[in-house]
């Protein structure tokens, strides 16, 4: 798990004046499941682009095992597997033909690249649409299907741009079951608005904003860096300020801070310190509605890092 598969040095990559990526270095290891998450824009399709060698950066590189990536590498970017968000099918083509077709691009004899095929329709269970054609399928299946069409040369690294996107529950699970198979002989590179999809599957994860890396490392670790405890919140409606001053007494014991009309109280004993809190905000003349408590979330580490305002 600690040998290095693929290493980012340095990468940046502009576009007139404006810095798509900015001195992008992080490594990804053998057979993790790498999360690189970011708000729109922040640069995480322009940073994979140059790391499986589609795009050529203004500077730094990339290396696979040592070896560099460039653009005209056919023989390091064979060994990357990518499946973009956007679905792209042949659909005329049935899936068992555009997956063998795909297969033979990546110099399979056609038995072989037929196996192959055979086998990841099995696997993402799409056997039954095998003779089927792609414009025929569910939106789900067709991104099934996308996501076979990366692997049907077998690769080495797995990239997978927002693999959940469009998947109804049913489709999201069994992906996320795939993902992890993948890596017990595979390294998987994927990006994700999803909070709770890199929390369940990335062994560790990259939050990168304005093309420039704000933290890498476990999920856990990340959301211990919020703070400890666990997350009270208390709706206020229009009491936030004033249920800020009456609380101020209690700030050596839990972090306070409010969004919109919610109380965020961050405590390792925030439950036993709900009674208090309760007894000042009513003292104050603020009425609480209502009540959730919650273990600190990846959202907390991504919102914290990035900030609140929406992105185009």
């Amino acid at each position: 798990m600690t040998n290095v598969v693929l290493q980012a040095a340095g990468l940046t990559k502009r576009y007139g004046a404006l810095v798509a990526v900015n001195d992008l270095s992080l490594a990804v290891r053998e057979g993790e499941v790498f999360g690189l998450l970011g708000p729109n824009g922040a640069g995480k399709t322009t940073s994979i682009n140059m790391m499986c060698g589609l795009l050529k950066p203004d500077g730094g590189r990339v290396t696979i095992r040592g070896q560099p990536v460039t653009s005209s590498g056919a023989d390091i970017r064979a060994r990357v597997g990518v499946c973009p968000q956007e679905i792209v099918l042949w659909k005329n083509l049935t899936c068992l033909e555009q997956l063998q077709f795909v297969g033979e691009m990546y110099g399979l004899k056609a038995r072989q690249a037929r196996q192959r095929a055979q086998n990841l329709l099995e696997e993402l269970d799409l056997a039954e649409k095998g003779h089927k054609l792609a414009k025929t399928l569910s939106g789900g299946m067709q991104r099934r299907l996308n996501f076979a069409m990366a692997l049907v040369h077998d690769p080495e690294i797995v990239i997978l741009d927002e693999p959940e996107a469009g998947l109804d529950p049913q489709s999201r699970v069994r992906v996320r079951e795939y993902i992890k198979t993948l890596a017990q002989n595979k390294t998987v590179i994927l990006t994700t608005h999803n909070m709770d999809e890199a929390d369940r599957v990335a062994d560790r994860v990259a939050i990168i904003d304005h093309g420039e890396l704000l933290a890498l490392d476990t999920p856990e670790a990340l959301k211990r860096s919020v703070g400890e405890g666990d997350v009270l919140e208390i709706v206020l409606g229009d009491g936030s300020a004033p249920a800020l001053a009456a609380l101020s007494d209690l700030t050596d014991r839990a972090a306070f801070d409010t969004t919109e009309s919610t109380l965020h109280v961050r405590a390792l004993d925030v439950v036993n310190l709900l009674p208090p809190i309760l007894e000042k905000l009513a003292a104050a003349g603020v009425q609480p509605g209502e009540v959730r408590l919650r273990e600190n979330s990846l959202e907390d580490v991504f919102i914290r890092l990035t900030g609140r305002r929406l992105r185009e």
